[in-house]
């Protein structure tokens, strides 16, 4: 398997949801598993088969954040030194061309990707397009709407 680019935030992030899983979430639904067989029939206890499906989907999440842990290659964007292009965990100031909006984005691994905080996917085809810029050079996004056209104003590894 390859490895994963994630910052070291978002791999901290990780290991605390693993951790709450293991801890907290695992222990409460085999309690739960326990308390609905107690109640006698498992055919038609409903209380059971939820049980059981998040004892699933608990389990699955355990072993997905394992296995991305395992091959993650944890980057810390303060330690980069790009020379000024746009790189994994570069934090990035656009203007829009049309609208002259200007929005910043740092650009992280899929599973810390959070556009509301600014975080955007190194995969997604905003990211793609500025990956290997420098600051006043140009980026075309190809959006729902069309073409987009953003200028890179500054790029900072924070």
């Amino acid at each position: 398997m390859a490895t994963i680019p994630i910052t070291k935030r978002g791999a901290e992030k990780l290991k605390e949801e693993l951790h709450r899983l293991k801890t907290i979430e695992r222990p409460a639904v085999i309690t739960a598993i326990a308390e609905a067989r107690a109640q006698g029939d498992l055919s038609e206890n409903a209380d059971y088969d939820a049980a059981k499906d998040r004892q699933g989907f608990i389990e699955g999440r355990i072993q997905e954040i394992e296995g991305k842990l395992s091959v993650a290659q944890v980057i810390d964007p303060s330690a980069v030194d790009g020379g000024g292009k746009v790189v994994f965990g570069a934090t990035v100031e656009l203007e829009d061309e049309d609208s002259g909006d200007t929005v910043k984005y740092q650009i992280v691994g899929e599973d810390e990707a959070d556009l509301k905080q600014g975080l955007i996917n190194i995969s997604s085809p905003i990211a793609r397009a500025l990956i290997g810029k420098e600051e006043g050079d140009t980026a075309e996004v190809q959006a729902p709407g069309g073409i987009r056209r953003y200028e890179v104003v500054a790029v900072s590894y924070l």
